[in-house]
């Protein structure tokens, strides 16, 4: 079992998602249950992810919810890249969080492959 709040990705994790909720803090009202949600709900998962597999007994599942977090990754791209085209989010600061979000999912991959070869 690892302790998830001293891994790198846990914390990368958080971080992005606090930028997730500030940058989704001036969205429009009617976006609420829409795009704010959908962006919070899937970044905030990504962590929560990496924490509950840190807790699981093996390795083989820790790496099944790390796969589960990278797939909210690309889910967080995805979103990104529509609340872009709305105009609802800065192509400045949709390019900054887009590329947060391949940092971390490049330390995801290169994390779960450390454990597959232990």
């Amino acid at each position: 079992m690892h302790k998830y709040k001293d891994l790198d990705i846990w914390k990368r994790a958080v971080s992005l998602a606090t930028d997730i909720y500030k940058a989704t803090s001036n969205f429009p009202s009617e976006e609420k249950y829409g795009l704010v949600s959908q962006l919070r709900r899937c970044v905030v998962s990504i962590g929560s992810n990496i924490a509950e597999g840190s807790g699981r007994n093996t390795d083989k599942d820790f790496n099944r919810f790390l796969s589960i977090a990278y797939g909210s990754t690309c889910e967080l791209e995805t979103q990104l890249i529509v609340a872009t085209n709305l105009k609802l989010l800065p192509l400045e600061e949709s390019k900054k969080l887009q590329q947060e979000v391949i940092e971390l999912q490049k330390m995801i991959f290169t994390f779960s492959k450390r454990l597959k070869q232990r």
